[in-house]
């Protein structure tokens, strides 16, 4: 499997800095990132290390989750895949990421809600991205609609 590759290239301090975040291996875009943005309500066109690991774990997700599914005997008509992370206080100083929170809303055919339910769960826990953030709590959302 390749690897893939991001750089920022960051000016100023922490405070009133700022930084663009390319997506160098897959060549599809740059986008601004500051701390005032990043802690802000409104991120006002500016992404966040939250948002982008949010956009990967999204995605890992899904495709963790279309093979627990497909394997299973489901048969895949969409998902709809969420996840939101929360940046918060660090007890022992600075930040972290205090709890990721995945929803899933699937149409899929061949299973009932309890395989769903279960391959769900299965995939939160066989994500590469799941595993990766093994030290942040991750809730999960899923329901098959019918």
């Amino acid at each position: 499997m390749p690897t893939r590759t991001a750089r920022t290239a960051w000016n100023g301090s922490l405070e009133t800095g700022e930084g663009q975040v390319e997506l160098s291996s897959s060549k599809l875009g740059t986008y601004d990132v500051s701390f005032p943005k990043r802690a802000a309500d409104d991120a006002n066109g500016f992404t966040s290390p939250e948002e982008l690991l949010a956009a990967a774990h999204s995605a890992c997700y899904a495709m963790q989750f279309s093979a627990v599914l497909g394997a299973a005997g489901g048969t895949i008509e969409a998902l709809d895949v969420k996840a939101d992370v929360s940046l918060g206080p660090d007890p022992a100083g600075g930040f972290r990421l205090t709890g990721i929170h995945l929803t899933v809303r699937g149409e899929v055919t061949g299973i009932d809600s309890a395989t769903f339910l279960a391959a769900a769960n299965d995939a939160k826990s066989g994500c590469p991205v799941s595993k990766a953030l093994t030290g942040v709590e991750i809730t999960l959302d899923a329901a098959l609609e019918e």
